[in-house]
């Protein structure tokens, strides 16, 4: 299951880079940030395979990659700023978004600020969605920009340091990985889905 839709996206974001090159690195990382299925894990360690065969350069694959993340970024940040809430507290319940969620959204901001913006960039999943949040909470969009930017940064050149390391034969070392934690990454995505249902239908009923 997992390794048959990373050989699919990989599909994808080999495609997209090699057709565009760097612009096609933008556009890979400015398309996962506003929550569409392209994980960078994928996009980030294919140009960094490429960086070890000489087609790309390693610092502005890893710039272009953090510019990539920003501008999809500020895009769900505005969208949230001025639309996403009142969309939310209405429609949310269809999407299992419940008003609560939108309140725990505010405390976490109000209770760590600024901070959770960097070091969410650097955790895999959490990092696409947290613009929603910093854009309900309204948080100052200048620091915003300039953390994203940083804690993408730092994500994107470990990535591509990884694709750089394993080189030419990186789909190769990793597959076995994901071979590996197939049966058991499966499980906890479908106990994720029953946990995240059951709740939201609990707090629909309240």
């Amino acid at each position: 299951m997992v390794t048959e839709l990373i050989e699919w996206v990989s599909g994808l974001a080999t495609g997209l880079i090699e057709a565009f090159g760097y612009l096609g690195i933008f556009l890979g990382m400015a398309i996962e940030s506003i929550n569409i299925p392209l994980p960078s894990e994928v996009l980030m360690t294919f140009s960094g395979a490429l960086v070890a065969k000489g087609e790309f350069s390693f610092w502005p694959v890893v710039l272009i990659g953090a510019l990539g993340n920003v501008v999809g970024s500020v895009g769900n940040y505005y969208l949230a700023a001025y639309g996403g809430r009142p969309l939310f507290e209405k429609y949310g319940k269809y999407v299992l978004v419940h008003k609560r969620d939108l309140e725990t959204a505010d405390r976490w901001f109000a209770k760590y600020g600024l901070a959770t913006v960097f070091f969410t960039r650097m955790l895999p999943v959490v990092r696409t969605f947290i613009s929603f949040p910093a854009g309900l909470s309204r948080v100052r969009l200048v620091p915003f920009v300039l953390l994203t930017f940083a804690g993408s940064f730092i994500w994107s050149a470990l990535l591509t340091y990884l694709g750089f390391y394993f080189g030419e034969n990186y789909e190769a070392r990793i597959r076995p990985i994901f071979k590996q934690f197939d049966l058991a990454i499966g499980a906890a995505l479908v106990l994720l889905v029953v946990w995240y249902v059951a709740r939201h239908l609990r707090l629909r009923r309240h």
